[in-house]
């Protein structure tokens, strides 16, 4: 099938985005807390112009890992393009395929989330991905709302490196200007402050640098889960990607990586060949079976 005839979207908590070809939109209206993938689609696909696919690729946060009910996003996709197949992808998947074109390895996905993803010989494997309040461990959310817990704390005398206090002295009175302090903008602080941890951690904060050293090592983790979790073992030599907003900081990615390497001493740490559009325009194009429980097709 020709490229010009998949459309290829990527849901994403900040905001959706369409490629088609050489076209690249993107809309701010991504998937909101408590809203289910279709929904969020939908509301995405309001907000763009009309676009004309016989193959829509989805890649789609919020299904942690678990693709199911296909057929309402062949429906949902018909009604806006006209499509008559979708591929629905969880977009840790999308993310894999994109970095490594189909390769054998593990691509670690760091957002404002956490999902790694491991391929070998055509079996794939999904860790973490659990969402912020019981996973994600290494995110973004993850670091900025155990600095902004813990400059919090030291501010109330429990804790003694005032370092800490001084240096997110505007995250502690957005903290006391939120309405509500468990919401939605409370998430949101949180990850907002991701790329600040990074910084002070840079900048000799020690409390600040404990946290990203252990956001490091929970990230290894969570990458070399994905390559045992597909038949991979500690003798291989795994392609792993590293990629995402908060590992664009050089010293959080090499900790992550040298703890990986501590685990994996054979792993090469690769550069992303792509994103989650590239991924999902590959899926579409050359994956034209099921991969439960991370792709499910649907057709007419």
């Amino acid at each position: 099938m020709a490229t010009n005839q998949v459309l290829a979207v990527d849901l994403g908590q900040s905001g959706t985005r369409f490629k088609q070809g050489d076209l690249l939109i993107t809309s701010d209206r991504g998937k909101v807390a408590g809203e289910n993938p279709t929904e969020a689609l939908r509301a995405a696909f309001e907000t763009v112009q009309r676009f004309e696919a016989d193959v829509v690729a989805l890649s789609c946060t919020g299904f942690y890992g678990v693709v199911s009910e296909p057929q309402q996003y062949l429906e949902l996709c018909r009604e806006f393009f006209g499509a008559t197949q979708v591929a629905v992808i969880d977009d840790g998947l999308a993310g894999y395929i994109g970095a490594l074109n189909g390769r054998d390895g593990v691509a670690l996905s760091v957002g404002g989330g956490v999902v790694a993803i491991g391929g070998r010989q055509g079996q794939y494997s999904h860790r973490d991905g659990l969402g912020n309040t019981f996973g994600d461990e290494g995110s973004g959310f993850w670091l900025g709302k155990l600095a902004i817990t813990k400059a919090l704390a030291i501010r109330q005398g429990r804790g003694d490196d005032t370092d800490m206090v001084d240096y997110f002295a505007d995250e502690i009175a957005a903290y006391f200007a939120l309405e509500i302090r468990n919401s939605v903008d409370a998430v949101n602080l949180a990850t907002r402050t991701a790329r600040k941890v990074l910084d002070a951690a840079d900048a000799g904060v020690s409390t600040a640098t404990a946290i990203v050293d252990e956001g490091a090592f929970l990230l290894a983790q969570t990458a070399v889960a994905a390559w045992y979790g597909c038949g991979g073992t500690r003798a291989d030599s795994p392609e792993i990607v590293i990629q995402g907003g908060p590992v664009r900081n050089g010293s959080y990615s090499t900790k992550i990586a040298l703890e990986i390497n501590a685990k994996l001493p054979n792993a090469v740490i690769a550069q992303s060949a792509g994103d989650n559009l590239d991924g999902a325009t590959w899926i579409a194009q050359n994956m034209h079976d099921d991969a439960p429980p991370l792709l499910l097709w649907s057709g007419l």
